[in-house]
């Protein structure tokens, strides 16, 4: 009786039925389910372990000289250390060895910033342009495919602006909670989600509609538990400080998923809650886009209505994919139940307002464009180059490649930015560092360009 697969043989031949059997293992119940889930669970605590502080928290690594000059601040080196010399006052780093390379925190670098963009040279771009009086843009990173490096995108983005000097907030909407882990968020449950803003902004048009009911000499929707603990909930006490200086973070976790639930049901109760203006209403009241200069969604791999949310939100949307045709097919029928679902929106809101004379809805958005991940050059050049002539502007021309640092990155639970380049071969960083930075260049020209347009549009009007 044969025990084992022949190792010079496809594996489908030769199984013995006896010795699968004895392979099976036993039948899985739900109770195994738990199990599984608390050994993950182990292993995700043990994980996201490495690499914290004494305290339990992540911190994040420092920065060399080099580094500071090459990425970070447009100085040549010699000069970087004079002006440390001529100003004792500014963050001086910290050397691991006497006579040996200086370190700063992230923190420190964006005061060396400060004082290079106030005191240096007025020819280089040392503070990262924002236009002032106009509010944060928000981007939506979104693609109902999953594996495409979409959290991995939406991370890294938010880690170039961070790096160039905004203030960035990320908004983890899926339930599976990636985003945060990468930036070390605790959610105990979905009141630490964006959940109660949905709840806050539903219980909010629901007292404006019962009173309505009430002059109408009609019984009132009752306002639950939920929604009434909803009502007292803002933006900032969701908000969790990262390890990064200038990175907030709205988290998420499991129970978040029951808002795909419960929001049908509320719109059921009341058909007039305009659901997609949940998260910009909420935001817009709370001050959020006036404490950051750039908010990133994460969504869920599913067009529910979280993503619309989002969506719906978004001044910019990217949309992550690799260079395959499973992927460009997907992506295409992602677009395709876009323009369904908020054509849709569109029609029976339009449908509404001609009644009565008002003015209609119609989404827009600043900027949509469709990026290239995971890519090989030798293996996915043609089939890229066929997708890029079919979507034109809309597919990036910068497609983000897969090197060796990616990888190696994510098996030290870190962002790239976050990885340590004396951990690796310097090529290797460099190379590796490159793409994420081209991918930012990339996405930064798009946010530099819409608020450049919303700037001369409001000059514009003044001068009317």
């Amino acid at each position: 009786m044969k025990s084992e697969i022949p190792a010079t043989t496809p594996p489908y031949f030769n199984i013995d039925p006896d010795s699968a059997l004895a392979s099976l293992g036993s039948p899985t119940t739900t109770e195994g389910f738990g199990r599984i889930a608390q050994a993950c669970a182990a292993g995700r605590a043990d994980l996201a372990s490495r690499g914290m502080q004494e305290g339990g928290g992540r911190q994040l690594r420092l920065f060399s000289t080099w580094e500071i000059t090459r990425y970070l601040i447009p100085v040549a080196t010699g000069h970087f250390r004079r002006v440390l010399k001529q100003n004792p006052d500014l963050p001086q780093g910290r050397s691991e060895s006497v006579g040996g390379a200086k370190w700063f925190t992230l923190d420190e670098v964006l005061r060396l910033k400060a004082h290079f963009g106030q005191e240096g040279s007025k020819t280089k771009e040392y503070l990262p342009y924002r236009p002032t009086g106009l509010p944060a843009k928000l981007v939506a990173v979104a693609n109902f495919k999953g594996g495409v490096g979409k959290t991995s995108t939406a991370a890294h983005l938010a880690m170039s602006a961070a790096l160039d000097g905004y203030r960035v907030l990320v908004v983890d909407l899926d339930s599976q909670g990636s985003m945060t882990s990468i930036f070390g968020g605790r959610v105990e449950d979905e009141w630490q989600t964006v959940f109660p803003l949905l709840a806050r902004h539903y219980a909010r048009h629901l007292r404006v509609e019962n009173q309505r009911r009430l002059d109408r000499g009609e019984a009132p929707h009752p306002l639950d538990d939920t929604l009434t603990e909803a009502l007292d909930v803002t933006a900032g006490q969701l908000v969790q400080k990262t390890h990064w200086p200038n990175i907030d973070l709205i988290g998420a976790q499991l129970n978040l998923y029951w808002a795909e639930f419960q929001v049908p049901v509320w719109r059921m109760q009341s058909r007039g809650w305009k659901l997609w203006d949940a998260l910009t209403e909420t935001f817009e009241e709370d001050g959020v886009l006036e404490n950051y200069d750039v908010i990133f969604f994460d969504t869920p791999p599913a067009l529910g209505y979280l993503t619309i949310n989002g969506l719906a939100a978004a001044d910019i949307l990217l949309v992550p994919l690799g260079a395959s045709f499973l992927e460009f097919d997907s992506t295409g029928r992602f677009f395709d139940m876009l323009h369904a679902t908020f054509g849709s929106i569109e029609e029976a809101e339009n449908m509404a307002a001609r009644a009565i004379g008002r003015e209609g809805l119609n989404f827009e958005w600043d900027a949509v464009r469709a990026v290239v991940t995971r890519y090989d050059a030798v293996q996915q050049g043609e089939l890229a180059a066929l997708m890029q002539s079919y979507l034109g502007q809309v597919l990036s021309p910068h497609r983000q490649d897969f090197t060796a640092l990616i990888g190696q990155a994510g098996e030290q639970v870190q962002g790239i930015y976050e990885a340590d380049y004396r951990d690796f071969n310097r090529e290797t960083y460099v190379r590796g560092r490159q793409t994420f930075d081209a991918t930012y260049a990339a996405f930064k020209t798009l946010l530099i360009g819409s608020w450049r347009r919303d700037e001369q549009m409001r000059q514009e009007a003044a001068a009317e």
